[in-house]
């Protein structure tokens, strides 16, 4: 038997050699398993910062986070989890504990990409008290995505309205189907099923590529889970740390209207210098930060006479995203004027 089985694997390996086929290429180009998460018990969740039980709710079995203190959140991670890209699906509830005639919104979700010691992380997280309220604004605050750290709510609201949360039909005490899809650094969230995403994000905040899977509650209420299931996909290929020092063609996508530009970046450590040329003025000076790739840019321009939107005058621009090799893209805002896009490729 064994003198068979070696007889062939060598014509395996013959074979991958006259057509060309790498054989570690191909095994690693291969998605990990499926895992699945019934969440029946609690056998092998690291929670250090959350309460975790099996209960069964609203007919189901599953697992009950719950978290101590005043405006505290907490994460319990799922055992063997390594997610780079794929699908994450699950079954989330939530009940409030707060005494009645206290507005609270509540707050559960799901974790990606987290480090063991859950310092770093991305996150979608659900707000059902938000869905059906009178303000049409904070109808707007039912989903929500953040990265940990950095990148919470309040920063995401005040400097990129709109763009990080949306509406989504959701309510207290009852299941909901929750899916998100993870390419890159891209990801969106889907909804009890529906074929369109409630929230996408082109442009995750967190520099890890990769981390566990992680169930995420809050205080002053009940988080429950159930049914987790991890799709691996192959992964893209994608390196943190690119560097922004070089010449750049770029261009902007906006709701005012699109501009092509040009910039000269130069970085020392984690400060970025340089000038942007364009229709928002040539040579204006840019400053900003470089983190692992992700870039921060802001300079002072003059909206352009040419426009149909808005009179001419001086405009404050902040560009975000990621530099990937030889290539970058994010989000930009001229305040007051637009918002919208950016695509970038390196000077040769």
């Amino acid at each position: 038997m064994i003198a068979i089985m070696r007889i062939m694997l060598k014509r395996w390996l013959n074979y991958c050699a006259v057509t060309g086929i790498a054989t570690s290429s191909l095994f690693a180009q291969a998605p990990a398993q499926v895992q699945t998460f019934p969440l029946k018990d609690t056998t092998g969740l690291t929670a250090p910062n959350v309460k975790t039980a099996a209960v069964k709710y609203l007919g189901r079995q599953s697992v009950r986070i719950t978290v101590d203190g005043a405006d505290h959140e907490g994460l319990a991670l799922l055992p063997g989890t390594d997610f780079q890209d794929g699908v994450i699906e699950a079954d989330i509830a939530l009940k409030i504990t707060t005494p009645p005639g206290v507005r609270y919104p509540g707050f559960v979700g799901i974790a990606f990409r987290v480090r063991p010691d859950s310092s770093h992380y991305e996150l979608f997280y659900l707000r059902p008290g938000n869905s059906d309220a009178p303000d049409q604004l904070m109808r707007n605050h039912a989903v929500q995505y953040v990265s940990d750290p950095g990148f919470g709510w309040y920063r995401l609201r005040r400097e990129w309205p709109s763009v990080y949360e949306s509406h989504a039909d959701l309510a207290f005490e009852r299941w909901t189907k929750v899916r998100i899809e993870v390419a890159g650094r891209a990801a969106k969230l889907y909804l009890n099923g529906s074929p369109r995403p409630s929230l996408v994000v082109d442009g995750l905040k967190g520099e890890d590529l990769h981390g566990a899977v992680g169930l995420w509650g809050f205080t002053d209420e009940e988080a429950y889970f159930s049914n987790v299931r991890i799709t691996p996909a192959v992964p893209q290929k994608l390196k943190s740390g690119s560097d922004v020092a070089g010449s750049w063609e770029m261009r902007y996508s906006s709701d005012a209207g699109g501009m092509a530009a040009s910039m000269e970046l130069h970085r020392e450590g984690n400060n970025v210098t340089g000038t942007w040329s364009g229709p928002l003025g040539e040579g204006r000076a840019i400053a900003g930060t470089w983190r692992s790739g992700y870039v921060e840019l802001s300079f002072a321009g003059d909206w352009p006479k040419e426009s149909r939107q808005g009179a001419p005058g001086p405009v404050n621009a902040l560009l975000t995203g990621w530099i990937d090799g030889d290539s970058g893209k994010g989000r930009m805002r001229v305040e007051g004027r637009s918002d919208g896009t950016w695509v970038a490729k390196r000077k040769e």
